[in-house]
C-alpha cells in the first residue's frame, strides 16, 4: 500500500490531522480497490454505494476520485450535513442522499446496482449482522467490492483495562456482543474472524483484512499534538501495523474488503 499520511493529505489538500489517523488506512485501502475496479470496467466513474454513510466522511473523496455516490442514512440530520457540505466541496452532481438503512436497503436503492458499497459502522448497531452483510452485497455488480467497518472486540477490551476498568475489560472478553457493560454506547463489536466469516458466508472472497486504530486510541493526544512529526510517524506506524494478524486483536476498528466473483 501507499503511505496513508501522504494519500489522506493528497485527497484533503491539507496537512494530515488528528482525524485522518481514523480513516487514512481504510481509505489508502479503498481507493486502491475503487481503482482496480475502474480499470477492470473501463470505466472513469463507478457507482458507489455508502451505506449508513452520515455526512460524507468517505462518500466525498470518493466523489472527489469522480465516481458517483449514493449515501443510505437513517438520519435526516445528517442526510443535510451530507448536502451542504458536498455543496461545499463542490461535488454535489456526484452524491445523492436517500434516507433509510441496510435493512430494507431495497426499498430505496436498486438490487445489484453497484461496483463497490461501504458498510462502515454499521454492522455494530442492526438486528441481524448477517442479514447487513447479506443485503450489501446483494447491491453489488459482478466483481464488485464489499468495504466493512465494523468495531473490534480487542480494542475495546485495551482500553478498559489501560482506563484502569479491569471488570468492565474482563466482562467485554465473556459478552456474546463484546460489550463491557449496560452504559457501553456501541451495542455490538468483533472479531476478525467473525467479520471474515460474515463475509465468506455471503458469498465473498476476502481481499484484505486491517486492523484500524492500533495505536491511534492509545497515544496521548498531547503527544501527537505537540512533539514534530508525530502524526505522521503514527500514521506509517499504523499502516505498517495494520495488515498483520497479530495486531488484528488489539485493533478498535476492523476493515475487511470482500471481492465479488462473477
Amino acid at each position: 500500500m501507499s503511505d496513508p499520511s501522504a494519500v489522506f493529505a493528497r485527497e484533503t489538500s491539507t496537512r494530515p490531522s488528528r482525524a485522518s489517523l481514523r480513516t487514512a488506512v481504510v481509505w489508502d485501502v479503498l481507493r486502491d480497490a475503487l481503482d482496480r475496479r475502474a480499470a477492470a470496467t473501463g470505466k472513469d466513474s463507478l457507482d458507489v454505494l455508502d451505506t449508513g454513510g452520515g455526512s460524507g466522511n468517505f462518500a466525498v473523496p470518493v466523489a472527489r476520485l469522480g465516481h458517483r455516490v449514493t449515501v443510505v442514512d437513517p438520519s435526516p440530520n445528517a442526510l443535510f450535513a451530507l448536502e451542504r457540505r458536498t455543496a461545499e466541496a463542490g461535488v454535489a452532481d456526484r452524491v445523492t442522499g436517500v434516507q433509510g438503512d441496510i435493512k430494507g436497503l431495497f426499498d430505496v436503492v436498486e438490487r445489484g446496482g453497484y461496483d463497490a458499497v461501504l458498510c462502515h459502522g454499521v454492522l455494530e448497531y442492526v438486528d441481524d449482522p448477517a442479514e447487513g452483510v447479506a443485503n450489501a452485497v446483494a447491491a453489488l455488480r459482478p466483481e464488485g467490492a464489499l468495504s466493512l467497518l465494523a468495531a473490534g472486540l480487542g480494542g475495546a477490551v485495551l482500553a478498559r483495562a489501560l482506563a484502569g476498568h479491569f471488570n468492565e475489560a474482563r466482562h467485554a472478553l465473556g459478552d456474546p456482543d463484546g460489550r463491557w457493560g449496560d452504559h457501553d454506547p456501541v451495542p455490538r463489536r468483533f472479531t476478525a474472524e467473525q467479520l471474515t466469516g460474515l463475509v465468506a458466508d455471503a458469498g465473498l472472497e476476502i481481499g484484505a483484512v486491517h486492523g484500524v486504530r492500533i495505536f491511534a486510541d492509545l497515544v496521548p493526544g498531547v503527544l501527537v499534538d505537540t512533539e514534530p512529526g508525530a502524526l505522521e510517524a503514527l500514521l506509517k506506524l499504523e499502516e505498517a501495523a495494520a495488515e498483520l494478524p497479530s495486531f488484528h486483536a488489539v485493533a478498535t476498528q476492523l476493515h475487511v474488503l470482500g471481492e465479488k466473483r462473477a
